[in-house]
């Protein structure tokens, strides 16, 4: 089994050192299976704390359009569920917390069981599921408890307080607050929603709340960092991802993306809630 590094492990490191976590995400198999692999490395070689490896999926109704790209593109690269697998296998070992995300489908494909096992033994953390809820996730809780990986739930704006609850009480590692509603991608603001719905998600008894949906910048990274245990960044990674030219360039422009936004996060070191 490879070394493996769980979210609240790494979100109680960065707890203690005053700051929050930077999260990354990126498709699996974009702009290949290597090059991809190989920017998640440079990731956390730039101060992610956390890896959010996405597995392309033919219907990404949630995403915004850079990841809908880049997951066409990796599908019709090739790319298939298994390969997450091995991407995570690589990655694990380097300091971070390695995530899988994915649409329910692909997992149902490879198989529940076989994928919460498949995903330990390769020395990942666990599994976010964002169109999975809690009350339609009983043979993924179970799976997830018998092979020791998180599940990760997600909570939105409009999510009154008996939802934030169950949510809350049915995730581990951590939960996932959707800053905004509809689907993901770069905003010139962070919504104010997301301070509020962070706080009533501890309240509901969530022991880590981490903020997706629209960071891009450094002072945005600094903003969620002042409330957030942990910032998630999707479409300002892979959309400098997509604009190299090659390789070398790829490298240098998630380099100076993930530099910029754990400089905002490091900018609040502030006592974590």
């Amino acid at each position: 089994m490879s070394a493996r590094r769980r979210a609240a492990d790494v979100l109680e490191d960065c707890r203690a050192q005053g700051r929050a976590a930077l999260i990354g995400y990126l498709p699996v198999g974009f702009p290949t299976l290597e090059g991809s692999i190989a920017a998640a490395e440079t990731l956390i070689d730039h101060g992610a704390d956390m890896i959010e490896l996405g597995l392309p999926y033919s219907d990404p109704v949630m995403d915004g359009p850079v990841i809908q790209a880049s997951a066409t593109a990796a599908l019709a690269g090739g790319t298939r569920n298994r390969d997450v697998i091995t991407a995570v296998e690589r990655l694990a070992g380097r300091g971070a917390a390695i995530l899988v995300m994915s649409y329910w489908n692909p997992i149902l494909a490879y198989g529940t069981d076989a994928f919460a096992r498949d995903l330990a033994a390769a020395g990942g953390a666990g599994l976010i599921t964002p169109d999975l809820v809690p009350d339609e996730a009983a043979d993924w809780i179970a799976a997830s408890d018998e092979h020791g990986v998180d599940r990760i739930f997600l909570v939105a704006p409009s999510s009154p307080r008996d939802r934030l609850e169950h949510v809350a009480a049915a995730s581990t590692g951590f939960v996932y607050a959707a800053s905004t509603m509809g689907v993901t991608g770069t905003r010139t603001s962070v919504s104010s929603a997301a301070e509020g719905l962070v706080a009533r998600t501890r309240e509901a008894g969530a022991p880590y709340v981490c903020v997706g949906l629209g960071v891009s910048t450094g002072a945005q990274a600094a903003e969620v960092a002042g409330y957030a245990d942990g910032v998630i960044v999707g479409s300002a990674f892979v959309r400098a991802l997509a604009g190299a030219e090659d390789p070398a360039a790829a490298r240098g422009a998630l380099a100076a993306v993930a530099q910029e936004l754990r400089g905002g996060i490091d900018s609040d070191r502030s006592p974590r809630p």
